[in-house]
């Protein structure tokens, strides 16, 4: 099993504030960290860390001391680089504040995310060569369209539609291309485009083969054509949510193989992510919280 994740990378620089300020507000922060995020970046280091597969990470930094070190602390992890370009766009930057109740507010300068359209041949060969190839809209739509044209036979392609709104003009050029899409309660009516949760799931069903719609505590929801199932989450008590929505992706990834999607499948890929998304909610930070494999196995056990 190999994964190739295309998305963005970003450095995180995280307040921890009592609540998420209002406008014109000012708050004082009891601290601050700066770490690796991106949710393309994210769910690399869950695929790999916490997934425990061959990853490989395909996206660009800016020729800066961020970019360096980010692509150094991929490396700790043990992923494949060589498809991590260098742009004379600064590094992407995530600004995030945390609040006591564990709840985030995010603002993201993309930078170098986008600056790359199109795949080299480096980085299409990464690509071709995955089982399961994991992509997210933090990038151009050009680039999500590319990964997923250069996967290889038999490969799946796995959407995370996060955020919702470069899909929403896209929709008819990107979803034909997807077999797994997974999306929160938001983004699936954005996409839908109806109110109604059922109602929306019917719809988008219709539209990709597989469908995984998260539900915060209540677990998630997959669909793969006319089957339904909920996967129940771990109950915990968070500390930092952020990043565990890319946890849980990155490790549904990790736990797919090449060919038909069953619904037991999915669930077993979603029931994984589960674990590792509730084990990282109780650390903080986004990479720095996601769980090794042996945590999960675990978790699940």
């Amino acid at each position: 099993m190999t994964v190739a994740v295309v998305g963005s990378i970003n450095m995180d620089v995280v307040a921890r504030v009592p609540r998420i300020p209002g406008p014109g507000e000012t708050l004082l922060a009891s601290g601050s960290s700066r770490g690796g995020g991106g949710k393309g970046a994210n769910q690399a280091v869950a695929a790999a860390r916490a997934g425990g597969v061959p990853t490989a990470f395909i996206g660009a930094v800016g020729d800066d001391a961020d970019g360096a070190q980010l692509r150094a602390w991929l490396e700790d992890d043990g992923i494949d680089v060589s498809g991590l370009s260098r742009d004379e766009a600064p590094s992407g930057v995530a600004l995030i504040a945390v609040s006591d109740d564990a709840e985030n507010s995010i603002i993201v300068v993309p930078g170098a995310n986008q600056s790359l359209t199109a795949l080299a041949d480096a980085q299409r060969a990464l690509v071709a060569g995955a089982d399961v190839i994991a992509a997210q809209l933090e990038i151009p739509i050009d680039l999500v369209v590319a990964a997923a044209e250069a996967r290889g036979e038999g490969a799946l392609f796995v959407l995370n539609a996060a955020p919702s709104a470069p899909l929403l003009d896209a929709a008819d050029r990107v979803l034909p291309l997807v077999d797994v899409l997974i999306v929160n309660e938001h983004e699936l009516i954005d996409i839908a485009g109806v109110t109604d949760r059922d109602a929306a799931v019917d719809a988008l069903s219709a539209r990709v083969p597989a469908l995984v719609v998260t539900l915060g505590a209540a677990g998630s929801l997959i669909a793969v054509g006319a089957e339904r199932a909920i996967v129940p989450a771990f109950p915990v008590d968070p500390v930092d949510t952020t990043g565990a929505g890319d946890t849980f992706c990155g490790v549904l990834a990790a736990r797919l193989g090449r060919g038909p999607l069953s619904l037991e499948a999915l669930a077993a890929a979603a029931h994984a992510g589960a674990a590792a998304a509730a084990i990282a909610v109780t650390r903080v930070g986004a990479q720095a919280a996601v769980p090794t494999a042996a945590e999960v196995e675990e978790l699940l056990a």
